[in-house]
């Protein structure tokens, strides 16, 4: 066993729930054995529990849960900073020129190893990422989250139509490629992944049917209701559907284990059906400024009981950071339509125990509590920093967690570790 001893904060209850969902310990620590949580508490208490434990003194620091992204693209790495564009303007420009080179497998292979250390570099431990449109490329991906220790959900990105026509598989070759992903990565790891209804024919939907219900251990992700331009052609594209979400309900792709990327333009009666679903949501509110799509009125996800999460949105985004995409979320609720005051345990929450439960594995990790994984960030600022001054002047534990938030970036990110070993 070994104990690190820190400043020690987790949500292993949703504060927009419940009353004292925060667990904090100003002089903490975290005991790690087999790879697993042993036990979370106050040093004082921890080292009379387990007097024979090796202590690792990193006080001066914070830990936190590793860091779960529900929507990242691994092919759009090397476009970001692409400011200045509409979804579609971006899409056409920068994005599919790009995710076309990936048919190329060394480059695929190159982009892959960079795009996991970046994750792991920002904290992330656990992704839901879009794969590429090309299966080789996909398996890179797989093959390059395993060699570094990280979690991932992904797959082959599914597109029939409107794309380039390098982006384009027939319904048969998607579902074979996938099948054959599925069959070697298992379907606990594979995320069945339409790009969107822009792009997937009623064949296409069907074969995601297909691959839901032969792998009903996988999840389901895509993009819904990001644009008001994304929403009018799929109107136009689908015109029996009530609103774009009737289109996956009718190929049976929403429920539980489906997490739906941005939802910043929803109608009353999608927020319902997605609740009634126990579908979740990706809010990723850096990309969706940057494109400038809207502000995700997260007031009525709340109100509707519609689970959400954080997505970084690479390379839509602005970059790998979830402290940074947590500041976000607060900064645009704050001026949204409903304004909403996110409180430093909700924005916590959102960047680790959310994610989990969207991808179910909240059993498994999100939090520190007991015979979960031990998957754990370890920030500590630079002396004589601003984060270091700011820190040094905080008066209790939620101070302490909002300047983390507002001023920390991967800079600051001293060690991460999953399921007992180190990845950074």
């Amino acid at each position: 066993m070994e104990i690190l001893r820190a400043a020690v904060f987790h949500t292993p209850r949703n504060p927009f729930l419940a009353a004292n969902a925060l667990a904090a310990y100003a002089d903490g620590a975290l005991a790690i054995e087999d790879g697993k949580v042993a036990d979370c508490g106050d040093y004082s208490a921890l080292a009379k529990l387990y007097p024979d434990a090796a202590v690792r003194d990193l006080r001066g620091g914070y830990l936190l849960p590793g860091f779960i992204d529900t929507h990242v693209h691994f092919p759009q790495v090397r476009i970001l900073g692409g400011l200045g564009y509409s979804l579609p303007d971006w899409l056409e420009q920068l994005t599919l020129p790009e995710e076309a080179r990936l048919a190329d497998a060394a480059y695929a292979s190159s982009v892959a190893t960079e795009f996991v250390a970046a994750l792991a570099a920002h904290g992330t431990t656990t992704a839901l990422v879009f794969g590429s449109h090309f299966a080789p490329a996909t398996a890179s991906l797989f093959d390059a989250a395993e060699q570094r220790g990280l979690r991932i959900f992904s797959g082959l990105v599914l597109s029939d139509r409107q794309l380039h026509t390098e982006l384009r598989q027939t319904p048969d070759a998607a579902y074979r490629d996938s099948r054959a992903l599925i069959d070697r990565y298992g379907q606990a790891r594979y995320a069945v992944t339409p790009r969107f209804a822009l792009s997937a024919s009623e064949a296409m939907l069907s074969v995601c049917q297909a691959l839901l219900r032969e792998s009903p251990a996988s999840l389901f992700t895509t993009h819904i209701n990001e644009s008001s331009w994304e929403i009018e052609e799929v109107s136009r594209l689908f015109p029996w559907a009530s609103d774009y979400l009737s289109i996956y309900e009718r190929f049976d792709l929403v429920g539980p284990r489906s997490v739906l990327a941005h939802n910043v333009h929803p109608r009353d009666a999608e927020l319902s059906r997605l609740a009634a679903r126990d579908a979740s949501i990706a809010h990723c509110p850096c990309s969706n400024a940057a494109l400038g799509s809207g502000i995700f009125p997260m007031r009525r996800h709340i109100d509707a009981n519609v689970r959400f999460t954080l997505g970084t949105d690479v390379g839509a985004g602005t970059g790998f950071g979830m402290l940074k995409e947590g500041l976000q979320a607060y900064l645009m609720q704050r001026v949204a339509r409903e304004p909403i005051v996110l409180t430093p345990a909700q924005m916590l929450f959102l960047a680790t125990r959310a994610g989990a439960e969207a991808l179910g594995i909240e059993n498994q990790t999100g939090d520190f509590e007991k015979d979960k994984v031990a998957d754990y960030v370890y920030l500590k600022p630079d002396e004589g920093s601003v984060l270091a001054g700011t820190l040094n002047r905080a008066e209790d534990c939620e101070r302490i967690i909002a300047a983390l938030f507002t001023l920390a970036d991967e800079s600051n990110i001293r060690e991460v570790g999953g399921a007992g070993h180190r990845l950074l």
